[in-house]
């Protein structure tokens, strides 16, 4: 009586063991792989705080320094109010005109203008966005336009109204001094920069890294 034949046992191939052991610690390597490209990619997001901060800073200085043009502008565009004395008092000569609604227009206008120019300019040389340049540019406008109020009420004429109309004489006719009715006109400059700038960062502006994107490459079709 024979034994039955059983097959010997496969011979032990090392390399299937390496290959595993290798797929293994590839499958635990990749995902270390995962944060450190994240974490690099992250830090593209912007320059860093410091930078970012100086940056801000000069960018109100420059906004703010704007505002003498704009001061001269509004002196020279906006139009003048006549006023007219007697030997009592000193009236409007045109009653109903509107020529102090226009001085407060102009100034609204300019700052808007301004405001725009200074946001498109601030994005294309940063060509980004940020709290901090976003800060300047809201603050830099404010203190433009309060610059540029004080310099247009300084280049018009004196705010001491009495001894204009005794210099020129009783039923002539001068301008009054140079004044802001709508004081909210000062924030025009702000408002046109930040609505502007954040257009401008939203449609061109760099795009932020999906965290949820596989790092992993998609496998080859088929």
């Amino acid at each position: 009586m024979t034994a039955p034949l059983t097959p010997p046992p496969p011979p032990h191939d090392p390399s299937h063991q390496h290959a595993w052991q290798g797929s293994s610690a590839s499958g635990h390597g990749a995902p270390a792989a995962h944060p450190a490209a994240y974490e690099a990619s992250y830090g593209q997001d912007g320059p860093g705080m410091k930078t970012e901060v100086r940056e801000a800073a000069v960018t109100t200085a420059a906004v703010a320094v704007a505002g003498v043009l704009f001061g001269v502008l509004w002196w020279w565009l906006a139009p003048h109010v006549p006023l007219i004395a007697d030997d009592s008092a000193v009236y409007l000569k045109d009653t109903e005109g509107e020529q102090a609604i226009g001085v407060d227009g102009t100034f609204t206008l300019l700052a808007l203008g301004f405001g725009a120019l200074s946001a498109a300019v601030v994005f294309l040389v940063r060509r980004r966005g940020g709290v901090p340049l976003v800060a300047a540019l809201a603050l830099g406008g404010l203190l433009a336009s309060l610059l540029a109020w004080r310099i247009g009420v300084w280049l018009g004429p004196t705010q001491n109204v009495v001894a204009h109309a005794k210099a020129v004489g009783k039923g002539v006719t001068f301008s009054a001094p140079l004044k802001l009715g709508a004081k909210g006109a000062l924030l025009a400059w702000s408002v046109a920069g930040l609505v502007v700038h954040l257009g401008l960062t939203a449609l061109f502006g760099p795009r932020d890294p999906d965290p949820y994107q596989s790092p992993y490459a998609a496998p080859p079709a088929g």
